[in-house]
């Protein structure tokens, strides 16, 4: 054996010993909050329950004019979104102006509000839950359960502790008075030693840290490095046709160093897949972020703020109304230069209102030959294939609440449209809404398999098998958790034998 051969494995088993001793109850943490993160997400306010909380619009009871609303802004034509729905059990447009800051108005009286103060807040937080008794427990710019970048346009949060049996606890929007975040005491406590355990959300203060960021990528590179070398040193160590003098084809004949060897053959696989895709999930250098992002601009067509349909909101509520739809939340959209309306009712079901001579005409979906327009006006190359999709694929697909993509809504059908560009791009898009679902660049979809399905195994084969696929996920982080508690064991005896040399040495130092 060549002398680079014996040192090359030297130095693999002592880079596995202290990268082992180093990560190893910290691997043995994030198998156990994986375990959790399968039943209990990280907070978030889903679509559903958004919706499900607001009141139904009547065309008779409803509203000033979206003209009129819209003088409030600074410069109405550069208006980017447009809502009517409710907040604290009242209608208000919701305008979303050209510098990105939220301004609200009230729909009975016109009147612009400002930033919202405690009891707007905790009127907001009674309409969301009605008859339990809200307390006021400040603000925060940021705190363990906020730290979505979707949150940023709403900060400083105001927090209200609600009554309820779940002992709830929200957070309202001091640009909107909107509840935007609500979460029960049993997922606070769960996520504890769930994600915020997991992601290590204790060392994160803001929604983009860098320092969080390169002290997860560094600890996850140093777990994979210690499960790599570990896997090779334990191939090395086993011997798979002659077998030791003991009988056993591992050099260990008893004790946790046994334990260790078999349980890191037997979970090897899964050990370096499960770190590394962690690692991946963290984006390290950016390599998989997308080059080329569609133009949500030129999909449009136009800003909500400068074309719209010329239909008033009684009209509008009265045609859904005949046919049997009652809507909580209507939004003015531009899909490729058509102005529209989008309706959503409490259970998130949708339609559109078009423009149909001097009345509207509602929709269900938008025909393909608008879609096809608008996509291609969002990338600017040409256009290589578009599909109908009525089942899930590989990219876009469902998750359930407890995962961190549960809130995307991913309706079906969806129109898949591909780019011939350096990104091999493509765009999704929903027919029901007329929005860009979902769009993915080739880099993207590589993080998409390095992350996501090594991480959590969520192809739509395996998601439909869910009880399945979490038994199974299970048994693998539990043999994960015996693997890192035998590490610890071996760590800890490790460290004792070089904390006795080290005072050894001391001791002899002092009696020199």
């Amino acid at each position: 054996m060549s002398t680079f051969w014996m040192r090359f494995k030297r130095m693999v088993y002592l880079v596995h010993r202290w990268t082992g001793v180093a990560a190893c109850a910290l691997m043995a943490l994030w198998f156990l909050s994986g375990i959790v993160m399968l039943f209990v997400g990280y907070p978030k306010l889903m679509p559903l329950e958004r919706l499900h909380s607001l009141p139904a619009l009547h065309a008779g009871a409803c509203c000033i004019s979206v003209e009129q609303a819209l003088q409030q802004a600074d410069k109405p034509d550069a208006v980017q979104e447009i809502v009517l729905t409710s907040i604290a059990g009242k209608p208000h447009y919701r305008l979303r102006q050209g510098n990105g800051r939220y301004l609200t108005v009230d729909a009975a009286t016109g009147r612009s509000e400002g930033l919202v103060d405690g009891q707007r807040a905790l009127l907001a937080a009674s309409a969301y839950l009605p008859g339990d008794e809200p307390s006021y427990r400040g603000m925060v710019a940021e705190d363990r359960w906020t730290h979505s970048g979707s949150l940023n346009a709403h900060r400083p949060l105001h927090r209200i502790q609600m009554s309820d049996p779940a002992h709830t606890l929200l957070y309202v929007s001091s640009t909107t008075g909107q509840i935007v975040m609500d979460a029960p005491r049993a997922e606070r406590l769960w996520n504890y030693v769930g994600a915020w355990l997991h992601w290590l959300y204790m060392f994160r203060d803001r929604p983009a840290d860098p320092v969080w960021s390169w002290i997860v990528i560094i600890l996850s590179a140093a777990g994979v490095v210690a499960a790599a070398t570990g896997t090779l040193a334990g191939l090395w160590r086993w011997r798979f046709s002659q077998p030791y003098k003991s009988g056993s084809h591992s050099p260990y004949r008893a004790g946790y160093l046994r334990w260790h060897h078999l349980l890191g053959l037997a979970f090897a696989a899964i050990t370096c897949t499960w770190i590394f895709s962690g690692l991946m999930s963290m984006n390290p250098l950016a390599v998989f972020d997308a080059k080329v992002r569609p133009s949500l601009a030129a999909y449009q067509g136009g800003a909500p703020g400068a074309e719209r349909v010329a239909l008033d909101v009684p009209t509008a509520l009265s045609l859904l109304e005949r046919q049997g739809f009652h809507a909580v939340e209507i939004e003015w959209r531009v899909l490729a230069g058509t102005p529209f309306l989008l309706a959503r009712d409490g259970g998130n079901s949708t339609r559109l209102i078009i423009q149909d001579g001097n009345s509207g005409k509602v929709l269900e979906q938008w025909p393909e030959n608008l879609l096809l327009r608008a996509g291609r006006r969002a990338i600017e190359a040409p256009m290589a294939s578009a599909r109908w999709f009525f089942q899930y694929d590989r990219y876009y697909f469902h998750r359930d609440q407890a995962s961190m993509y549960g809130g995307a809504e991913r309706r079906l059908p969806v129109l898949r449209i591909a780019f011939e560009n350096s990104d091999r791009t493509w765009l999704y898009l929903d027919p029901h809404t007329g929005g860009i679902e979902l769009a993915s660049s080739g880099a993207q979809r590589t993080g998409r398999w390095l992350f996501n399905f090594l991480h959590s195994w969520d192809m739509p084969s395996m998601l439909r098998a869910d009880a399945a696929r979490k038994i199974a996920l299970i048994l693998f982080s539990m043999g994960g958790v015996a693997l890192s508690v035998t590490s610890m064991v071996i760590a800890y005896a490790r460290l004792k034998i070089w904390a006795s040399r080290l005072r050894r040495k001391r001791d002899a130092a002092a009696a020199g």
